[in-house]
């Protein structure tokens, strides 16, 4: 397998003097963004002319002789600013493009900028401490920085990001290196739902913890409170700060879980199979508009908040790069074709079933649970290449699956 990249993050500890220039650095570099943005609007709207990112490179040495500030933060580190300039550019034309919201790029205090990126390590130095837990970090201009965090793998680092989080500033390193996951010997159809997260052809279930259901009562208790106070006052700040931790608190536990059971699921599994989410529609509103105003709106609003608490795109893409450095198969069938949630998977007849209809019932006998019945027919795709199992005994028994499951990723798809 080839060399891969991968981001690790680790919380760093500066000093009040680090900090306060750290902060200088992250009002420098917030104060080029927004000059980028503003010449590329001005050179289109009075004489239509497209500026790019190499043209305003090539203003960076006259930039650094007329403001001398500049020269600390290296050539580099104002390349990459730049370059989120016509990223975001680069965005807003592909929309266009598309007929969907342009979303014009925007200008950015330098309390919303995030932070800034070393492209490379000429400006920078990470010293990993035992067996890569913890560890210290140099940057040029500002010093050694102690830094807390423990990477699964390391490799070699190539580029560094410094962010910015509610006080707390981390960083980002993206390493290069060969990965090392153990992987089991199990085909395996799973089925993502709301009620189970996830539900395994052979009829196992892991539940929903519903994080921001059980973060609910706090959160709204400190956003009423962030209600009673004067905006823009010293409460008013630390009251919004709390809101922002106790969010912060509930995406990390809803990543910790993701990681967690992906992890188990490549764990144990030789080839994975499941259908392919357009979560984008899935959470589409039922606002309609003027004319035809949609019906259900705040049930279908709820669906919507309860579908993207479980984070179904983040998990599945979590799902994909953990399979490919275990060296696995993961088989995404397609939805529209395959219809798992209405296939049989004894027979393979589709047949429409309302959402409401939690239970897979068809003339052949075949009587489950509707989420077990789509991870069986998504696993059927994978293994036969049809919803159904061509056997006589409709209950394949594991052993018999194990070893479809092994010869169907070693025979067909290359021996990965």
């Amino acid at each position: 397998m080839p060399l891969v990249k991968r981001r690790i993050t680790y919380r760093m500890y500066p000093t009040p003097a680090q900090q306060e220039r750290m902060t200088e650095y992250k009002r420098l570099h917030a104060e080029i963004y927004n000059a980028a943005i503003q010449e590329r609007r001005d050179a289109w709207r009075k004489q239509h002319i497209s500026i790019t990112k190499a043209d305003q490179e090539k203003q960076l040495p006259a930039i650094k002789a007329d403001r001398p500030e500049f020269k600390q933060l290296g050539g580099h580190a104002l390349q990459e600013t730049l370059r989120r300039v016509d990223l975001a550019f680069q965005a807003f034309f592909r929309r266009v493009k598309k007929g969907e919201t342009p979303g014009f790029p925007r200008f950015k205090s330098w309390r919303r900028f995030k932070g800034w990126t070393y492209k490379s390590s000429s400006n920078w130095k990470f010293f990993p401490g035992h067996k890569s837990k913890h560890g210290t970090i140099e940057l040029s201009g500002i010093g050694t920085i102690r830094l807390r965090g423990k990477p699964r793998q390391l490799g070699t680092p190539k580029t560094l990001t410094v962010t910015q989080k509610q006080g707390r500033w981390y960083a980002s390193i993206v390493v290069e290196f060969m990965p090392e996951r153990s992987s089991g010997r199990e085909g395996i159809g799973f089925d993502w739902g709301i009620k189970s997260f996830l539900t395994l052809d052979t009829g196992e279930t892991i539940e929903n913890p519903r994080f921001l259901k059980q973060g609910a009562a706090k959160l709204h208790r400190l956003e009423r409170a962030v209600s009673r106070k004067k905006r823009g006052s010293r409460r008013w700040k630390k009251a919004k700060a709390r809101v922002a931790r106790e969010r912060e608190r509930i995406a990390n536990r809803r990543s910790n879980f993701l990681h967690q059971q992906s992890s188990r699921l490549v764990g144990r599994s030789a080839l994975l199979s499941t259908e392919t989410l357009t979560v984008k529609n899935m959470t589409a509103s039922a606002r309609g508009t003027s004319d035809q105003p949609g019906k259900n709106v705040r049930q279908k609003a709820g669906l919507n908040r309860n579908i993207l608490d479980t984070a179904p795109a983040s998990f599945l893409s979590m799902v994909r790069y953990k399979a490919e450095e275990a060296g696995i198969v993961l088989v995404e069938v397609q939805a529209r074709k395959a219809k798992p949630s209405q296939t049989c998977p004894w027979c393979g007849a589709q047949r429409k079933k309302k959402l409401s209809n939690r239970r897979h019932r068809c003339p052949c006998g075949c009587d489950m649970d509707r989420d077990r019945a789509a991870a069986m027919v998504c696993l059927n795709h994978a293994l036969y290449g049809v919803g159904n199992q061509p056997c006589v005994e409709k209950d394949v028994g594991p052993s018999m699956k194990r070893e479809t499951a092994t010869e169907c990723a070693s025979a067909h798809f290359g021996g990965r």
